[in-house]
């Protein structure tokens, strides 16, 4: 980080902390000011990389800040072993880098992170590690980000100060655990699917599976080959899909259907195809919802399951499907139909969410309600002074790289005709004088 430029030489005691004793003035916290010259990217996973490459290209330096230990901590930290991307890897590769030619079609976990980590190298990224954005505020009178991190310990505080803020937290910050009465009595482990590793664990238990996206479809697939015995909670209707149909991908026949055909058309094609191969999955108690797949998708966010095994299980018994769950008693679950089924443990597969209101104070981009941009794709990744979003389109990989490619040209326009040098002598006047720059 080379181009940082330290704004104030000397460390500042936060206002904000009222010191009832020694003890805690001790413990007090200091503030540390760095100028960055280009955009501070919060975020280090495949869509902050994507951003801070196409910046690279165009000559202008990025600082990404991130709060895990390495990039794409989702993917290295909270994915279950025998994951696989679930589209063909030309819709899943960042821009301006391939996949390797002799990458499968769905590439396995270690090998898309193996790509990102050459990712990384090829455009010499390097993240600021163990760095939590507490607060992202702009301020008004300097017309500058000012971005609060804690460092590892939480025994310093940095405050950068940018023009342009890139928020590439994602769309999957922060884990959903919902509440269930009883969970307190169950007696044996309840975990999210970010712990879940692989079946070993649940060698010939009862596991009840919370949730039928993808990521619960292929862990009830996983138990089974450790000889498991799952059961899955489907509480709302979902569209199933083949991942592929007579050999090409699903999602890339939908794509390329949708240059000639209205949406309505192609969704009518996928289910009557999907009831060919699939069967109708309401025998089965997964019932699917009124609009169809794409529409589903375009409207809600929704993303329809692609199959990859786990129906035939569910067919053969050896995958059970279960109502929504009414309470949670000691080693059993009662469903809201009545039934009492036990179990050994309890893997919730409730997905994620945004966590960006909790930390960008800010609200006129991102909705309050659900964390992502208000506008809807291909319109939420501009905001105002400043600001943008990476990788909340609702669209994977290929969603995040469109953003990527329109942020650094924006940018470039500015960075073009006024230099981040230029901007020294304001912010040194405003930012110090500001009160909310020493805030």
């Amino acid at each position: 980080m080379d181009f940082l430029k330290e704004l104030e030489g000397k460390r500042v005691h936060d206002p904000l902390i009222h010191f009832q004793s020694k003890t805690d003035m001790a413990a007090a916290k200091t503030t540390r000011r760095i100028w960055v010259p280009g955009p501070v990217i919060v975020g280090a996973g495949p869509s902050g990389l994507a951003a801070a490459a196409c910046l690279k290209e165009k000559g202008i330096p990025s600082l990404i800040l991130e709060r895990a230990n390495c990039i794409a901590s989702l993917w290295q930290l909270k994915t279950y072993d025998r994951l696989r991307l679930h589209l063909p890897k030309k819709f899943c590769e960042l821009i301006l880098m391939p996949f390797p030619a002799d990458f499968p079609t769905y590439p396995t976990k270690q090998q898309f992170l193996g790509y990102l980590k050459a990712y990384a190298e090829r455009f010499d990224l390097k993240p600021a590690f163990n760095t939590t954005v507490v607060s992202a505020k702009y301020d008004t009178r300097s017309g500058l980000w000012l971005v609060k991190t804690l460092g590892l310990k939480n025994e310093e505080v940095i405050e950068y100060v940018c023009q342009w803020l890139i928020v590439a937290t994602g769309e999957n910050a922060e884990e959903v655990v919902p509440e269930f009465e009883g969970a307190k009595d169950f007696g044996g482990p309840i975990v999210h699917t970010s712990s879940y590793k692989s079946g070993e664990m649940f060698r010939e238990k009862k596991v009840l599976v919370v949730g039928c996206g993808n990521s619960g479809m292929e862990v009830c697939l996983d138990l089974c080959n450790y000889n498991a015995k799952p059961s899955l909670v489907v509480k709302d209707s979902v569209h199933i899909l083949p991942q592929e149909i007579l050999g090409i991908s699903t999602f890339g026949l939908s794509m390329w259907l949708l240059k000639w055909l209205p949406m309505s058309l192609v969704d009518r094609f996928l289910l009557l195809v999907s009831r060919f191969l699939l069967g109708d999955t309401a025998r089965f108690g997964i019932h699917r919802p009124r609009r169809g797949p794409l529409e589903l998708k375009s409207v809600t966010g929704k993303t329809p399951v692609l199959d990859i095994g786990t129906l035939a299980k569910i067919r053969s018994g050896h995958i059970k499907v279960c109502k929504a769950i009414k309470q949670v008693k000691h080693q059993s679950v009662e469903f809201i139909d009545g039934k009492v089924e036990g179990f050994d443990a309890i893997i919730l597969a409730t997905g994620y969410r945004s966590n960006v209101m909790s930390w960008l104070k800010e609200t006129s981009m991102f909705s309050e309600k659900n964390g992502l941009p208000r506008k809807a794709f291909p319109n939420g990744w501009k905001g105002e002074s400043g600001l943008y979003s990476v990788g909340f389109t609702q669209r994977g990989l290929l969603g995040a790289s469109m953003d990527a490619k329109r942020i650094a040209e924006d940018i470039e326009h500015r960075w073009k005709a006024e230099k981040a040098t230029h901007i020294m002598p304001r912010l040194v006047t405003c930012a110090c004088a500001s009160p909310l720059a020493q805030s």
